[in-house]
């Protein structure tokens, strides 16, 4: 992978594993197809899962066991979508003010 110091396997496997639940919200995962995803072994990706679960990021269903995003991801990014509102708003009112014809 990388020859930087900083690099972690684990640490990049764990983030690939949260970037695979996008987009399975509603029956999420099941540890076979996130390890399959990802090229990781099993017991790799249960040692992921209970740290993203344990971070709050990620949950296991009740009714088949699987694993997806947690609310928490959707309202980190309904933040970032509000922020981005919030940014284009200012945006416009400076356009607006510089292309007043008054």
């Amino acid at each position: 992978m990388s020859a930087h110091p900083y690099h972690n396997g684990s640490q990049q496997r764990a983030l690939q594993v949260l970037l695979v639940l996008f987009g399975h919200e509603i029956d999420g995962l099941s540890p076979s197809q996130i390890a399959k995803a990802v090229q990781a072994s099993p017991s790799a990706i249960t040692r992921d899962i209970h740290n993203l679960i344990e971070a709050g990021v990620a949950e296991r269903l009740p009714h088949n066991d699987n694993v997806r995003i947690s609310p928490l991801m959707g309202r980190k990014a309904m933040q970032v979508l509000a922020t981005l509102d919030t940014a284009q708003r200012r945006v416009d009112e400076v356009r607006n003010r510089f292309t007043r014809t008054n």
